[in-house]
């Protein structure tokens, strides 16, 4: 009888051995499994669904995806469970707002005239439009009148003559030029062939009539300068621009300030004789004939429209030099006033002296004009040309 010792190794051998069998027969169990059990993925092109990720209600705080599924879901929201999605936007487009128009008032210096085209052209061919600008341009009742109304702030822009600017500024007028129209003198002395002079040769004791402050100031004194003639030699009434009747009704030998092209031909329409003497030629140093001037009050608030402005009189200058037989229609057709045979006759001389960059300035020719001003004693002191003039398109 075997002992209990005994009895309990032969188990334990008993056990290890089957324990050994058991390894040798996994593997080919395991084939045959692998070789009938279904598999645990789904053919493919087969249609799965996959249900939606849902937070248990008693998910514990350490769930990876508890904070996302707190988040808002929806097409336009990227999480985990519901990624972004391209929206499209349904319904009409809003309107776009046009931008802001502009207003300008702008006063002529006088009676619309040919040497104005640039203003006219650009209004007539929507320059000013197309640039936001809604300008007005008024014809004053006085001649006097519109630079008087811009240092009043009552109108944005004014046409005046270079002339006329410095002595206003030296007069403390807050006017500053910001645009130039006519590039070279337009006025002269325009005097009767038949005048009666005491003497051929001197304008002493002649009837000289002005017509403006800068008429009397400047080109009559430096008239009678060249000459060595005093002013109480000459009779100068203030004919206030009404020239022509003056002349006609033989109240004066002539005039000084007289435009140049205009004056002498319509007096000779009338069977007038005249002559005519340009201002450079008895000394006054070439200027600007026409210029556009602001408020220097208001220029920092204005500068921009002004600019636009003036972009525009450039375009129009251009296209006026460039289309010679169109554009004395278009004006006739805008500014029905001006079609008369002085006018006209004019045109050709006028359309030559336009400027064709309007902002550009000559700090020389300014500068210049205050020197002979000084020099002539008809100012005390010499303004910068800063104070006098200005390019808008230049940053200060």
């Amino acid at each position: 009888m075997l002992s209990s010792s005994r009895r309990r190794s032969a188990r334990a051998r008993a056990l290890l051995l089957f324990a050994c069998g058991l390894l040798v027969l996994a593997p080919v169990v395991a084939a045959q499994e692998t070789d009938e059990a279904p598999s645990r993925f789904p053919p493919l092109d087969t249609e799965v669904m996959v249900p939606e990720l849902a937070r248990p209600a008693d998910a514990p705080d350490t769930d990876p995806l508890a904070r996302f599924r707190r988040l808002p879901s929806g097409p336009a929201v990227d999480t985990p469970t519901r990624p972004t999605a391209p929206a499209v936007a349904v319904g009409p487009a809003q309107p776009i707002e046009p931008p802001p128009v502009r207003r300008l008032t702008v006063m002529l210096d006088w009676y619309p005239s040919p040497r104005h085209a640039a203003l006219f052209v650009a209004r007539e061919r929507d320059l000013f439009a197309h640039r936001g600008l809604a300008v007005e341009i008024v014809t004053p009742a006085d001649p006097d009148v519109p630079t008087k109304l811009l240092a009043a702030s009552r109108i944005d822009l004014a046409l005046t003559r270079q002339p006329l600017l410095h002595l206003l500024v030296h007069r403390g007028q807050p006017l500053v030029r910001v645009a130039t129209l006519v590039g070279l003198p337009l006025t002269a002395l325009v005097m009767r062939a038949d005048a009666d002079l005491p003497s051929p040769t001197s304008l002493a004791g002649a009837r000289i009539g002005h017509a403006d402050l800068d008429g009397e100031a400047v080109l009559l004194a430096t008239l009678l300068d060249s000459q060595d003639v005093s002013r109480e030699s000459v009779d100068s009434p203030d004919l206030h621009f009404r020239l022509e009747q003056a002349m006609r009704e033989d109240r004066v030998d002539g005039v000084i300030g007289a435009e140049r092209h205009l004056l002498a031909r319509a007096l000779a329409d009338e069977g007038l004789a005249t002559t005519t003497l340009p201002v450079e030629a008895f000394g006054v140093p070439r200027h600007d004939g026409l210029i556009l001037v602001a408020n220097r009050n208001h220029l920092s608030r204005q500068r921009d429209a002004i600019q636009h402005f003036v972009e525009a009189l450039e375009e129009a200058t251009a296209w006026i030099l460039e289309h010679p037989e169109e554009s004395w229609p278009l004006l006739a057709a805008a500014e029905p006033t001006l079609d008369t045979p002085a006018n006209r006759a004019a045109w050709p001389e006028i359309r030559a002296r336009l400027s064709l960059a309007p902002a550009a300035l000559s700090r020389t020719r300014y500068a210049g004009f205050e020197r002979f001003l000084f020099e002539t004693g008809v100012t005390d002191e010499r303004k910068p040309v800063g104070r006098l003039a200005v390019d808008p398109g230049a940053r200060p």
